[in-house]
């Protein structure tokens, strides 16, 4: 796998074996890159618009290592809305009040005290990977924390991922 440097010593450092598929999310480019074999694919993405930051409540997207936890939305058709993660309507591609939409991907944090437990814990935080009813501010931050993804790619990276999988979120 041709992952970056800095992903192969922070899995080293924490004791984390390097999972089939990577994802390594660029705050400063707006992108996530998703590793797999000797392939890579980066998408634009939008994080959020108050920047990085660990702790609970300051609406930023958290850095370091973390893993898929969970996959929601698995057969949910385009457009759908979540809420509480769960589906409450059909209707959200183009909607800027759809919030999440098309598919889940949420994560975990690997690292006890910056982003796993009390106040930093990004599943806590409820930090996804996931669709935007409007996907025209992508490449921008414009989130509240988590990762947007455009549904033509969303669903793609959704499908081809497992839950386990390990993500990294860097400044650079």
């Amino acid at each position: 796998m041709n992952l970056p440097t800095a992903f192969m010593e922070v899995c080293e450092q924490h004791g984390h074996t390097l999972t089939e598929h990577c994802l390594h999310v660029r705050v400063a480019a707006q992108t996530l890159t998703h590793y797999h074999g000797d392939q890579s694919n980066t998408l634009t993405a939008s994080t959020a618009v108050n920047g990085t930051g660990q702790q609970a409540g300051s609406f930023q997207t958290p850095l370091g290592l973390h893993r898929v936890c969970e996959k929601i939305g698995d057969n949910e058709p385009v457009g759908t809305v979540f809420k509480g993660r769960q589906p409450i309507r059909r209707d959200g591609k183009g909607d800027p009040t759809a919030m999440i939409t098309d598919r889940i991907l949420w994560l975990e944090g690997l690292e006890p005290g910056f982003n796993s437990g009390y106040e930093v814990d990004s599943r806590q935080r409820y930090i996804y990977i996931h669709g935007i009813g409007d996907e025209s501010r992508l490449g921008q931050p414009n989130s509240q924390g988590c990762i947007h993804l455009g549904t033509a790619n969303l669903i793609p990276l959704f499908d081809a991922i497992p839950e386990g999988t390990l993500v990294l979120i860097t400044e650079n």
